[in-house]
């Protein structure tokens, strides 16, 4: 998800989930310009991890339940996998134990 692969994107993404924020408030949390915050908003809002909705004079943003939705189905995918590799990666270590 290349939205996500900036970090200054992913640290406003991650100040998302406790409470909907405006663009001021994104920017004293992640440490950048106002301008900043507002063109990355508009990448995650493209990619639906955002959404924003007016609030008076204001506008807030939160995490997009759509965007996540699809997220996480995408990464379900590979769940079996990682876990068949982790299952993998214990017998192989417990082998290496009981050899002496």
């Amino acid at each position: 998800m290349t939205a996500l692969a900036d970090p200054t994107r992913r640290a406003i993404f991650e100040a998302l989930p406790a409470a909907p924020r405006s663009v001021g408030e994104l920017a004293a949390a992640v440490g950048v310009s106002s301008s900043a915050v507002s063109q990355h908003l508009t990448v995650l809002r493209a990619a639906r991890l955002v959404m924003m909705r007016p609030d008076g004079n204001r506008r807030l943003y939160s995490l997009d339940p759509r965007g996540l939705a699809d997220a996480r189905d995408y990464l379900e995918q590979f769940w079996p996998s990682a876990l068949a590799a982790y299952a993998a990666a214990l017998s192989q270590a417990e082998q290496e134990v009981d050899q002496p």
